[in-house]
């Protein structure tokens, strides 16, 4: 067992810990009553349990009829802004008022949408993430990054909305797709290129073990931990992105553009990975980064068994055109978070965002296809 406590609110790293997340509410989110938002997946394996754990969130206990659920269907393309809608009127019919505390349980989208609907009803209420997918236990669910997605692109309408806990349970990865776990991996290689290397050998341990068993390996529970410690440490320093923060999109800016183009076909870690190869060329091309930085991270990458290449059903143009509505650009030039070496960033001098012409990655995205 683990808690990181750098953010103020606890991160417990714990497997099995979704058996105690009753005591754990009581604790750190008391309230009246719960609103629970899952998605139709994570619903059949885990929803009556955590149901269960919710209705004992007070010492005496609370009536069925106080726990509010919500099941949203699967998939980056339902973290809409109807779903949204959809979600505060139910909760609006169902009574839930001031005193109601939401329980994000799934992964990503799920948490991404669950802590807008907390940010923004009745002008914000309590959040407890409680993550499923090894992306959103690194990533997602640590920091109090909350939105939905519009045509515009990725996250275009959102709120920064730190939650009152995480509860981080690694036993739950036992029923996630292997793909789904190595998207996950994609954002622990990006923590490494940030601020460890060592970490980008762990992230190749594991995916050794993922492809010579069928279950995930004992080492994530360690892993999850030292990703999330990474990522508390810089957001503790910058919960608003103004500054350090922003190395953390290492990946991103591209990744984003690829993920929307392809209608979202590409699970985020995928998107991503794709795009931190590309960044860490353009990086290279730019004289950022030293040499052999961009074939370190493909390496990584392609070790971890994920795409390095933009698929050839994707225009370099689509997803320029994506990225220029993205929430990274600044008078009217997009910023990238390089790296200057795997663990270690550039763009100290900038503030941590470096602005790179749509030419140069514009040909990087042709040269990767």
């Amino acid at each position: 067992m683990s808690s990181i406590d750098l953010l103020g609110y606890p991160i417990l790293v714990e497997s099995g810990a979704i058996a105690r997340l009753g005591s754990l509410l009581r604790e750190c989110a008391p309230a009246h009553r719960y609103a629970v938002v899952t998605d139709e997946n994570v619903a059949r394996a885990y929803l009556a349990r955590v149901r269960d754990a919710v209705i004992d969130a007070s010492s005496g206990g609370i009536a069925t009829d106080r726990v509010h659920t919500a099941v949203i269907p699967a998939g980056e393309q339902h973290k809409t802004r109807e779903q949204w809608a959809a979600i505060t009127d139910a909760m609006l019919a169902a009574g839930c008022g001031r005193d109601t505390a939401v329980v994000a349980l799934g992964g990503g989208v799920v948490g991404d949408l669950a802590g807008f609907v907390a940010a923004t009803y009745m002008r914000g209420l309590p959040v407890v993430q409680v993550p499923t997918t090894l992306l959103a236990m690194v990533d997602a669910s640590v920091g109090g990054k909350t939105a939905v997605d519009t045509p515009a692109g990725k996250n275009t309408v959102g709120a920064f909305h730190p939650p009152s806990l995480v509860v981080i349970d690694p036993s739950t990865l036992a029923t996630l797709p292997s793909r789904e776990l190595r998207a996950g991996l994609a954002e622990v290689i990006k923590h490494g290129v940030i601020a460890n290397a060592a970490e980008i050998d762990l992230v190749m341990s594991v995916a050794r073990a993922l492809a010579e068993h069928s279950g995930p390996p004992v080492a994530l529970e360690s892993l999850i931990e030292r990703s999330v410690r990474i990522k508390a440490e810089i957001v503790a320093s910058d919960e608003r992105e103004l500054g350090l923060r922003k190395v953390l999109n290492f990946g991103h800016t591209i990744g984003h553009g690829v993920e929307a183009a392809s209608d979202y076909s590409l699970l985020h870690g995928e998107a991503i990975a794709i795009g931190m190869v590309a960044e860490a060329r353009i990086a290279e091309i730019a004289g950022i980064a030293e040499s052999g930085t961009a074939g370190a991270v493909e390496r990584a990458v392609t070790g971890a068994g994920l795409p390095s290449r933009v698929p050839r059903t994707i225009a370099a143009d689509r997803v320029l055109a994506l990225m220029r509505s993205d929430k990274k650009q600044r008078r009217g030039a997009l910023e990238y978070s390089l790296p200057k070496r795997v663990g270690a960033m550039a763009g100290e001098s900038s503030g941590w965002g470096i602005p790179i012409d749509d030419a140069l990655a514009k040909s990087v995205l042709n040269a990767l296809r």
